[in-house]
C-alpha cells in the first residue's frame, strides 16, 4: 500500500474560486484545421456538446476527426470563474475542467457516436483526473446543452457502467449536467495538436468497447 498516496481534492466551492474577469481571454476565431469558426453563430442546423475527459489537447483532436463535426474548441467548462487563464484553470481554483466543445450536424452523426468516442477514450472511473494529470481541471464530464442530450448521457453512463462492472471495473466518475458558460481557452490550446505533432496526448486507450 502507498501511504502517500492522495486522494485529489474536489471540485472548489464558489466562494473559493479565482475572480477571473469580466472580459473574454483572446483566442482564435477559426478551426486551425478546418477553418471554420469556432465560435457561433453556427449554421441552424447544427448542434453542441460539451465532454471533458482530461486534458483537453488529445481530448480536441479525437473530435474534430469524427465525420459530421462541424467544428471543435477546447476551453473551460463546469465551473465558476469568469474568462479564466489556463494557468488560473491549472491551479484547480476555477471550479472548470479543461472541455472541448463539439459542435455537430445531427443529420451525419449521432450522439450515440460522440459518446463512444468519449467513453472509449478515457478512464471515466478515474476520480478528479485522468492518468498522471490530478485534480478537479482534469474531472471527467459531459454537459448537456437541453433536457433530451442529459438524458441521452445518462443512458449512456448506465449502460457503459454495466459493461465496465462486468469487465471488473469500478464505478463512473463522471460528471453529467446542464451545460454553462463555455470559456475559450487561448489560441495555443486551439487545436493544439495540429499545430505539435508531437505535443502531449493522454488518450486513446479503450478499458472497455462502448457497445451502441
Amino acid at each position: 500500500m502507498n501511504i502517500f498516496k492522495r486522494t485529489p481534492a474536489g471540485v472548489p466551492a464558489p466562494e473559493d474560486c479565482l475572480p477571473g474577469r469580466s472580459t473574454p481571454i483572446p483566442t482564435a476565431s477559426e478551426h486551425y484545421v478546418t477553418g471554420r469558426p469556432i465560435k457561433p453563430p453556427f449554421p441552424a442546423n447544427m448542434r453542441s456538446i460539451v465532454f471533458g475527459m482530461g486534458c483537453f489537447w488529445g481530448a480536441e483532436r479525437l473530435f474534430w476527426e469524427v465525420p459530421g463535426v462541424y467544428t471543435t474548441a477546447a476551453g473551460y467548462s463546469g465551473g465558476t470563474t469568469p474568462n479564466p487563464t489556463y494557468e488560473e484553470t491549472c491551479t484547480s481554483r476555477t471550479g472548470h475542467t479543461e472541455a472541448v466543445i463539439v459542435v455537430f450536424d445531427p443529420a451525419e452523426v449521432d450522439l450515440e457516436a460522440l459518446f463512444k468516442v468519449f467513453w472509449e477514450n478515457h478512464d471515466p472511473t478515474q476520480y478528479m483526473g485522468q492518468g498522471n494529470d490530478i485534480g478537479s481541471q482534469y474531472r471527467s464530464a459531459i454537459y448537456a446543452a437541453d433536457d433530451e442530450q442529459q438524458a441521452a448521457a445518462v443512458a449512456s453512463r448506465d449502460r457503459y457502467q454495466s459493461e465496465l462492472q462486468d469487465s471488473g471495473f469500478g464505478k463512473i466518475q463522471t460528471e453529467i449536467a446542464m451545460a454553462g458558460e463555455f470559456y475559450y481557452a487561448e489560441e495555443p490550446h486551439q487545436q493544439y495538436l495540429a499545430k505539435n505533432p508531437y505535443g502531449y496526448c493522454n488518450h486513446g486507450f479503450c478499458q472497455v468497447a462502448y457497445s451502441r
